[in-house]
């Protein structure tokens, strides 16, 4: 990258870590109860018809079969749409849009994993500004006005999207993914029942938690952390480490299970003020072009990402591992990066996730490359700034050879 762009970068972000103190961000507030929460909650902010938005997978497992008969034991009216897809378009957020506005909702209630919560909240953009697309408001801070009461149920644990301000949405037509990041989109309530994940199939529990380790590191790692992300990234990390397995190897583990929604909810927190980087732009990148699960993208280019960054990160590496129990104060900087940066490869191979991904195409490389570049710079506040060209050589590692 060129002195030029990088100095505009650099102060774009320090700008960013300035204003940090004087930005409205605000948690959710967390219910730990279960969907039996809901109740109170729709009554106290006198809500009486909310939307749910929800994927069909979900839906035919019969997960939302709880949530359905809390609300018709006390007599709610809901409209119900089920079609969001694994990477959330333009087309899903329209027809959600209809049916609230046919139905005459008063609220949301985002039941799922991302693409659901997202969905949700670019619905929220979209009935605060029916006039405008959505690819007007992305970006930061293109939607200032205030959504409906948007309640997010996390179905997965690691996406951490009822704890963010961003919505990820595919384009229908030119199936670019493009993020809107606003502070009105973070969700009012998230509301943690572990029991949902029980019967989550292996592979979604392990892709998603692994997405969790990813905001909690890359907004760790990045230049606009502060003391309450750092302290939420750390939290975040231990726990993934200390349960994703054994999540893994015990669906069942109810205990486990808790423990990785509240990391992923740590993780969201962290990352939705310190921001992620190069890792999330060519996730979206390959997810917007072949519809690749995002934690199976996260998962895969981690490593490979943060050997890219070298000793500029070693610092924050060894702090990480030291949280998360890896070695202790006496390990050098350099070793104590490598053992986390293989710990990391040491779980992608117990939950059998590829170190390629299999969809990539040589001749999209290029292409890619140029969308991350365009969502990550200026924005994410990574150890070293790369640019396209930098940024292809990530995609062959990845490439299938």
């Amino acid at each position: 990258m060129n002195i030029f762009k990088k100095l505009y970068c650099r102060v774009f972000q320090f700008g960013l870590w300035v204003a940090y103190p004087f930005l409205p961000y605000r948690e959710p507030e967390m219910i730990d109860d279960g969907v039996d929460g809901i109740i109170d909650i729709l009554s106290d902010n006198q809500k009486k018809n909310p939307i749910i938005i929800t994927d069909s997978g979900i839906y035919s497992l019969g997960l939302l079969d709880n949530l359905e008969r809390v609300l018709q034991e006390n007599n709610y009216s809901y409209a119900l749409y089920k079609d969001v897809v694994a990477n959330p378009t333009t087309k899903n957020v329209r027809d959600a849009y209809n049916l609230y506005k046919d139905r005459m909702c008063d609220s949301i209630i985002a039941f799922g994993g991302g693409s659901s919560i997202d969905t949700a909240k670019a619905l929220g953009a979209q009935l605060a500004y029916p006039n405008k697309s959505l690819k007007k408001m992305k970006g930061i801070l293109k939607v200032l006005r205030r959504i409906p009461l948007l309640i997010a149920i996390p179905t997965t644990a690691g996406t951490g999207s009822e704890a963010t301000l961003a919505a990820v949405i595919v384009d229908e037509n030119t199936r670019h993914k493009y993020a809107i990041n606003s502070f009105p989109l973070i969700p009012r309530y998230a509301v943690l029942d572990e029991e949902i994940t029980r019967n989550l199939p292996k592979y979604i529990t392990v892709t998603t938690g692994m997405d969790a380790l990813t905001h909690a590191v890359e907004s760790f790692i990045g230049k606009s952390n502060h003391k309450k992300t750092k302290r939420d990234a750390k939290k975040a990390v231990r726990i993934i480490m200390r349960n994703l397995e054994a999540a893994y190897i015990n669906p069942s583990n109810m205990k486990a299970r808790r423990q990785m929604l509240k990391a992923s909810y740590y993780a969201g927190c962290a990352f939705t003020r310190s921001y992620v980087g190069y890792v999330h732009a060519i996730a979206h990148s390959l997810g917007g072009k072949y519809n690749v699960a995002h934690g199976e993208a996260n998962a895969i280019l981690l490593p490979y990402l943060l050997e890219s960054y070298g000793a500029s990160i070693y610092k924050k590496l060894k702090q990480l591992a030291i949280s998360a129990y890896l070695c202790d104060k006496n390990t050098s900087e350099e070793e104590a990066a490598l053992i986390f940066i293989n710990k990391i490869k040491e779980m992608n191979r117990k939950f059998n996730i590829p170190s390629y991904v299999k969809e990539l195409k040589k001749e999209d490389i290029s292409l890619l490359a140029k969308y991350a570049d365009k969502e990550a710079n200026p924005l994410y506040p990574v150890p070293i700034l790369l640019n396209a060209k930098e940024l292809e050589e990530i995609y062959y590692k990845v490439l299938l050879k």
